[in-house]
């Protein structure tokens, strides 16, 4: 490869390598055009998966500040740069790997840190990104409903303790009917002697004493 060539092929992995949110190294010594065009299907649009030179993808993991560990770089090397889910694109080489034993997984970076084989493995087992997504807006849906359940009832309690309460007014004990005027006997009226003057008794003592003279 020329020397402008391959400074072209060391910016280009160095941009995939700052860029990739995972970057897997395998061997694919003996795979077959056909099957490498299916291991790039089933790693979806997203992610890059390239055939490269050891020593270059040394350099071009150097300027991108990886450090890639020397055993990785032995062999003929392809590296998948990965953009899309981590856990997904780990499921899709571990799933070719297990139909296409050729194909060797030997280790990658993830969050700038040093992956082996095996725990890229445990990252397959993992559950993807959308499915966790998933199972939270159900749990956050469940948790929501949940919320307006409690407040329903609360609101009902509320309602129900605030009820006001009817007191009855006491019977009125009815009083007897006070008698009508015409119906109260008045006391007899007792006349008063008449007043006879004592010059009246003084004349009717003289004419009987007259009578009797006479």
């Amino acid at each position: 490869m020329a020397r402008p060539d391959k400074a072209t092929a060391v910016a280009e992995m160095t941009n995939d390598f700052r860029n990739a949110q995972a970057t897997v190294l395998t061997e694919y010594r003996g795979l077959t055009v056909a099957a490498m065009k299916q291991l790039r299907r089933s790693l979806g649009e997203q992610n890059k998966y390239s055939v490269v030179k050891n020593t270059l993808t040394k350099i071009a993991a150097r300027e991108a500040g990886i450090a890639v560990p020397e055993e990785l770089l032995v062999g003929p090397s392809a590296v998948a740069f990965i953009n899309g889910d981590p856990v997904v694109a780990a499921k899709s080489l571990r799933d070719f790997s297990k139909t296409n034993p050729l194909l060797v997984i030997k280790g990658g970076i993830l969050d700038g840190k040093f992956l082996t084989a095996a725990e890229i493995g445990k990252l397959a087992d993992l559950e993807s990104r959308e499915v966790l997504l998933s199972k939270m807006a159900g749990a956050i849906k469940a948790a929501f409903a949940q919320a307006i359940r409690s407040i329903d009832a609360l609101r009902i309690k509320l309602e129900e303790d605030s009820t006001p309460v009817v007191v009855e007014a006491p019977a009125v004990v009815a009083e007897a009917p006070a008698a009508e005027v015409s119906e109260v006997v008045e006391a007899p009226v007792v006349e008063e002697a008449p007043v006879v003057e004592v010059s009246e008794v003084s004349e009717v003592v003289e004419s009987t004493e007259e009578s009797t003279q006479g």
